[in-house]
């Protein structure tokens, strides 16, 4: 690796809250089941939220057809779609995300196929036995492995699952983060609006 300054940069976003709604409570709210409610906003353990999603789907007999009808009502938050456009222009993005590949095509498609990392579900007869993660901590390892490449990363997510890639990144930015994760990592600055997290990226890239 070189020894060198990165003369190179790229972004790292999370997909939901930031660029996308939550595609659980989107479901919840399709479904009535409000416990599926919960994200990585309120349960820093993601194998304990999911293990609890699944117990949920299993009790209501909820299927993946029934979410991808959910999922295939989605757009992205408004302006999500021209600021990625726009940082795109810009730099190379890559999506960092803890959802599934089965949920998120639909939403790529919207947002003009960027790159993204994700998990995958098990799949049954329609029904979600299980999922497999790529890997533990997929985010903060993504961005150190692009570190080694020698690029400078800029990050930016929403949730608790989300804080290690921020921290490891070499600037992080919480973006519409609800107010526990602000006060639990005052150290990442706070930000609610893309022309924002656009200038606060592009005065970061190498």
């Amino acid at each position: 690796m070189s020894s060198e300054a990165p003369t190179q940069s790229i972004v790292t976003l999370d997909l939901e809250g930031v660029l996308v709604p939550e595609i659980w409570i989107a479901v919840a709210e399709k479904t009535g089941i409000d416990a599926l409610r919960r994200t990585t906003r309120d349960e820093p353990d993601y194998d304990v939220l999911m293990q609890y999603r699944l117990d949920l789907l299993a009790e209501h007999g909820l299927t993946l057809s029934a979410i991808d009808e959910v999922i295939a009502t989605l757009e992205p938050l408004p302006g999500a779609a021209a600021f990625l456009a726009e940082l795109r222009t810009r730099t190379q993005v890559v999506i960092l995300s803890d959802t599934f590949e089965q949920f998120a095509a639909p939403l790529m498609r919207q947002l003009g196929w960027p790159a993204i990392l994700c998990h995958r579900l098990v799949v049954e007869d329609d029904r979600i036995v299980g999922y497999r993660l790529r890997m533990a901590d997929p985010k903060r390892h993504a961005v150190e492995a692009f570190q080694a490449l020698n690029y400078r990363v800029i990050a930016a997510g929403d949730s608790y699952n989300d804080t290690t890639m921020l921290v490891a990144a070499d600037a992080g930015f919480l973006f519409h983060s609800p107010q526990n994760v602000r006060d639990e990592f005052p150290q990442l600055p706070a930000l609610d609006d893309y022309d924002e997290l656009l200038a606060a990226v592009t005065a970061q890239l190498a």
